[in-house]
């Protein structure tokens, strides 16, 4: 099957420590590095390129403007959700809805909700939610 989306480019304002935070996470999620590039790809065949961008406007991320909110991605099983959530803020992520957890998006989605220093937002989804 044709994976859905090809790659993500995200324009960061520190390359070093959006490595970090985004390197951590991919790579516990399964993402194979290529720190040469600054890019994670997914087993799929799906990859993440991170850059500084000459073009890019020197502005702070903010999600909740026009554009990308967050990134949704999977995780196999509860157990390593738990584990990303217990280890998050080590690597430079913060959770938000913790009161909420796992069911922040309601009671039948299990995710964790994670930003980073930078303002972007990752909901680390539960793969196997069971269907109606």
């Amino acid at each position: 099957m044709m994976r859905a989306l090809h790659h993500l480019d995200l324009w960061v304002s520190d390359p070093d420590l959006a490595a970090e935070e985004w390197g951590w996470l991919l790579g516990e999620l399964g993402w194979e590095a290529d720190e040469a590039v600054r890019s994670w790809a997914h087993p799929d065949g799906t990859y993440v390129f991170l850059e500084r961008s000459p073009d890019q406007a020197d502005e702070p991320h903010d999600r909740l403007r026009p554009g990308v909110n967050h990134l949704a991605l999977h995780v196999g099983d509860r157990r390593t959700l738990d584990r990303l959530r217990a280890e998050s803020s080590a690597h430079g992520w913060h959770e938000m809805f913790a009161d909420r957890y796992p069911h922040a998006g309601g009671d039948r989605h299990t995710a964790l909700y994670l930003e980073n220093d930078e303002g972007f937002e990752v909901e680390v989804v539960l793969a196997d939610e069971p269907e109606d």
